[in-house]
């Protein structure tokens, strides 16, 4: 679902998609991208490229918002509690992500793929959150190919 929510993202560097569960409850979804009522860099383009900025840094350099933010942004807008959930994400947390989970009380990340941010690790192990990558990546392309019908 993470990767479907990706699908939606706004960002021309890098989709990203974010699914908050509970209790095997989905809570809330999320994708990168601008917020809403604002222009998507897909429409005029990105800042950070314009301005040679690497990935992994300066992050509030960015129109968009992370689809981690989104997420939690979702579940608070519909008053939803997200404590103790876990939240499936198709690339590791970035450190501001990482410190709003933290303290929104999450409690376990799951990814797809690893970021280039050491302080984002670090954080998550000071505050015991339960963090890793998502290691049946075959399950996921089995999963993908019986629901998305693939184009030749």
């Amino acid at each position: 679902m993470a990767l479907i929510a990706s699908t939606r993202s706004t960002c021309v560097r890098r989709r990203v998609g974010a699914v908050i569960v509970l209790e095997n409850r989905i809570l809330a979804t999320g994708y990168n991208g601008s917020p809403a009522g604002t222009q998507h860099c897909t429409d005029i383009g990105c800042l950070r490229q314009q301005l040679g900025i690497p990935s992994g840094e300066r992050h509030e350099i960015c129109r968009g918002s992370h689809a981690e933010m989104n997420a939690v942004a979702q579940a608070a807008a519909s008053g939803t509690a997200i404590r103790s959930c876990t939240i499936y994400t198709t690339v590791e947390p970035c450190s501001m992500c990482s410190k709003l989970l933290i303290n929104a009380g999450c409690g376990r990340i799951v990814y797809m793929v690893p970021y280039p941010d050491e302080l984002s690790r670090t954080l998550r192990e000071e505050a015991a959150l339960d963090s890793g990558i998502y290691e049946d990546r075959e399950a996921v392309m089995r999963v993908l190919h019986g629901a998305i019908p693939l184009q030749k």
